[in-house]
């Protein structure tokens, strides 16, 4: 296991950090293990086995992540939109390109809630065109995702939810 995932101290998730970025944040007392795998190493200082964390929560509140915005970029699109076509529905991981829902011949900006994750065929399709006039329809409609809902997508996408659920945490 590679990725831990981090709780501030009121247990909301905050992200996912290394395992060696958790490692550090324990021994210099910043955390608190709230999970931790079967998985040994062997710390020399301590002459002693840690057990690799899987969750761990901050002893003190952090409130300045909250106030920070998620970049509009490609992948960030992706992201959200689960690497899913959203004209198809199809999940595409290496042919997804980004489609903007009023074209930017068209007077459309690159944002958030203008944007969506579609696979090829169906951009080239949709072409040049809203997608009304192409008879196209999104299966989802695009906005900006908090930071916070953002942190939830990639814990889900990383596979660690199921530790968060085991604790009712999300």
């Amino acid at each position: 296991m590679e990725n831990v995932i981090l709780l501030n101290s009121d247990y909301t998730t905050m992200g996912i950090i290394s395992w060696k970025k958790a490692m550090r944040l324990i021994v210099k007392g910043k955390v608190e293990v709230i999970k931790q795998s079967e998985q040994a190493i062997h710390y020399t200082k301590f002459v002693a086995d840690l057990f690799l964390p899987i969750i761990i929560r901050l002893l003190k509140y952090i409130r300045k992540l909250y106030k920070a915005k998620i970049a509009f970029n490609k992948k960030n699109v992706f992201i959200r939109d689960n690497y899913t076509c959203q004209y198809c529905g199809t999940q595409h991981y290496k042919t997804l390109t980004i489609d903007h829902i009023i074209p930017k011949s068209k007077g459309g900006k690159s944002t958030f809630d203008n944007t969506v994750a579609c696979c090829y065929p169906c951009n080239n399709r949709k072409d040049n065109r809203l997608p009304s006039e192409a008879k196209m329809y999104l299966k989802r409609k695009p906005y900006r995702p908090t930071i916070h809902e953002f942190i939830l997508l990639k814990i889900k996408m990383s596979g660690l939810s199921n530790y968060l659920e085991e604790l009712g945490i999300i």
